[in-house]
C-alpha cells in the first residue's frame, strides 16, 4: 500500500486536483490503479464508504438481494465502523475488512470487490465516487450527487471515461408504483387528461430536525476531522468541539451540503422532471430560517419552476418544512384536467382522484374493470349551511392502485443496479440522467438567496 497516497488524500487536495477549466474532469490520471480481475462467480462483492444511518438503510434492503457479499466496510467513526462490522459478520457469517480511508480500502480491495456504495456525507459524494470509478470498480452513490454542480459533472465525467456504471439513489426512478403510474396510467391510457399543474412537499416535523449528538469520547478528534475536511467553509479555526458538532450536523453547512431543498426535496423535485420529460425553464424561490437562526441553510423552503411543453408552460410548486409535519407528510401531486395524482413511496399518502366533470369516464371505467385502478368511493359535496352551491366543483372520485410494494423502499433501486452489473438490464438512474435531473435543484438556494428568478441556460443546466 502506498501510504503516501492515503495519508495526503484530503477532499481539498483530492478536488483542487482533478477539477480543471469550469469544473470538468478531462482526461485526469487514475489516483488508484484500476482493477482487472474478474469475479471468480455470480456472486457480487461490495464494500461500503460511509457506515452511518444511510448505510444501515441500504444495508436493510441488500440483506434481501440474493447473491450477494459485503465485504469491506470504511468510515472515519470506530463506532459505525464497529456495528457495519457485527451486522455484517451476524448476516453473512464473514468478517468484512474494516477502513478508516476510502482509498486504502479500494487498493486494498482489488481483486475481492466489484462494488462500492458510497453514503458518506454529501460534499464527499463526489470524491468518494470518482476514486471508485477510477479504481475501477461500478458505484452506487446516495443522492445528491454533490453539494456542487461542477463535482457533479466531474462524477459523470469520470462515469463516462471508466465505463464503470454509476447509479444515484433517486430510488422512486425504479419503484413499480412510480413506474406503473408512468407508463400505464400517464403514458399508455392518458388518465389524467393534460397534467396542468404540479405540487410537492416534505413537511418534517421540528422533533425530527434537531441536531444530533453522541457522546464525545465516540466521535473522531480534530486532527481527524479537518483532515477529512469538516471543518469547510469555516472563517476561523474550530475547536475539536465545535468540528464534532459539524461532523454529526454536517446538513446545516453550506460548505458541506445544500440544506433540506437538497436532503429532502431532491428526492420530489426529481420526479416532476422525470415524469415530466424535460427540464424547467426557470425557478423562483423564497426561503428563510424562521425558527432555527443559527444555521446556515434555510430551515424552510418554497419554489416553483416553469417547464416548457408542446401543449403551453407547465408549474410545479414545492415546499420543505422543517418545523412542522402537519399538512400530510411527503408526496408529489400531478393535477390534470380529469384528473389528479397524489403519490409517495409511502401508500398511505397515494391518492387518485377522478373530476366530477370528467369527460373521460369510459377510460376510468376500463381500467377499474382491466384491474388498472380499484374505486374507492364515489365524490360528495362537502355539504354545510355556508356551500355555496354556484361556487362549488362536482366532488371527485376516489381510486387507488392495485397491490403495494412489499420491499424496503430502496431496494428495486438496488436489485436494478446489481442486475446491470450481471448484464440484466440498464440502470434507471445513471450519473447523466441524476445530473439532468438535480441540475435545477442546484438553483433554488441562490433563487431564494437572491430573491430572484433565474433563467435556465445551458450554462445552468449542462451535463
Amino acid at each position: 500500500m502506498n501510504t503516501d497516497i492515503t495519508s495526503k488524500l484530503t477532499r481539498r487536495n483530492f478536488i483542487g486536483k482533478s477539477s480543471v477549466g469550469a469544473g470538468l474532469l478531462l482526461g485526469a490520471p487514475s489516483i488508484i490503479k484500476a482493477s482487472t480481475a474478474a469475479a471468480p462467480s455470480d456472486e457480487i462483492r461490495i464494500g461500503f464508504i460511509g457506515c452511518g444511518l444511510q448505510q444501515g438503510v441500504l444495508y436493510d434492503s441488500i440483506v434481501n438481494i440474493p447473491g450477494v457479499r459485503p465485504v469491506a466496510v470504511c468510515d472515519i467513526m470506530q463506532n459505525r465502523r464497529r456495528a457495519a462490522f457485527g451486522r455484517i459478520r451476524s448476516r453473512y457469517g464473514n468478517e468484512p475488512n474494516r477502513y478508516i480511508d476510502a482509498a486504502e480500502m479500494l487498493e486494498k480491495e482489488q481483486g475481492n470487490m466489484e462494488a462500492v456504495f458510497v453514503s458518506s456525507p454529501d460534499f464527499w459524494h463526489a470524491p468518494h465516487t470518482i476514486m471508485a470509478l477510477e479504481a475501477g470498480y461500478d458505484v452506487y452513490c446516495e443522492k445528491m450527487m454533490s453539494h456542487d454542480i461542477n463535482e457533479a459533472r466531474e462524477m459523470v465525467a469520470a462515469m463516462d471515461r471508466t465505463g464503470k456504471l454509476c447509479q444515484i439513489g433517486h430510488q422512486r426512478r425504479s419503484n413499480p408504483r412510480y413506474r406503473y403510474v408512468l407508463n400505464e396510467l400517464m403514458h399508455r391510457h392518458n388518465v389524467f387528461g393534460p397534467i396542468i399543474n404540479m405540487n410537492g412537499q416534505w413537511n418534517r416535523a421540528l422533533s425530527s430536525s434537531q441536531p444530533i449528538s453522541v457522546r464525545p469520547t465516540l466521535l473522531p478528534d480534530g486532527e481527524t476531522l479537518r483532515r477529512y475536511g469538516f471543518d469547510g467553509g469555516a472563517e476561523k479555526n474550530l475547536s475539536e468541539d465545535e468540528l464534532r458538532y459539524r461532523f454529526l450536523n454536517w446538513r446545516f453547512y453550506k460548505a458541506l451540503s445544500g440544506g433540506p431543498i437538497s436532503d429532502l426535496g431532491a428526492h420530489q423535485i426529481d420526479i416532476f422532471n422525470w415524469f415530466m420529460g424535460t427540464k424547467p425553464k426557470s425557478v423562483k424561490a423564497s426561503g428563510g430560517r424562521g425558527y432555527f437562526h443559527d444555521r446556515e441553510h434555510f430551515d424552510s423552503v418554497m419554489c416553483l419552476f416553469d417547464f416548457d411543453t408542446p401543449e403551453g408552460t407547465r408549474r410545479a410548486f414545492y415546499q420543505v418544512l422543517t418545523t412542522t409535519s402537519a399538512g400530510g407528510g411527503y408526496f408529489e401531486s400531478f393535477m390534470g384536467t380529469q384528473g389528479t395524482l397524489e403519490i409517495s413511496e409511502r401508500e398511505a399518502y397515494t391518492n387518485i382522484w377522478k373530476e366530477g366533470a370528467a369527460d373521460n369516464d369510459a377510460i376510468w371505467d376500463e381500467m377499474v374493470a382491466r384491474g388498472f385502478l380499484i374505486k374507492q368511493a364515489s365524490g360528495m359535496a362537502a355539504g354545510g349551511s355556508d356551500a355555496i352551491a354556484s361556487y362549488e366543483s362536482a366532488p371527485p372520485d376516489q381510486y387507488a392502485l392495485p397491490g403495494g410494494l412489499d420491499k424496503p423502499p430502496h431496494q428495486p433501486h438496488i436489485e436494478n443496479f446489481f442486475n446491470a452489473m450481471r448484464g440484466k438490464d440498464e440502470l434507471t438512474c445513471d450519473a447523466r440522467h441524476a445530473l439532468e435531473s438535480e441540475a435545477p435543484i442546484f438553483w433554488v438556494n441562490p433563487a431564494a438567496e437572491s430573491q430572484e428568478t433565474i433563467h435556465f441556460t445551458e450554462e445552468h443546466l449542462h451535463t
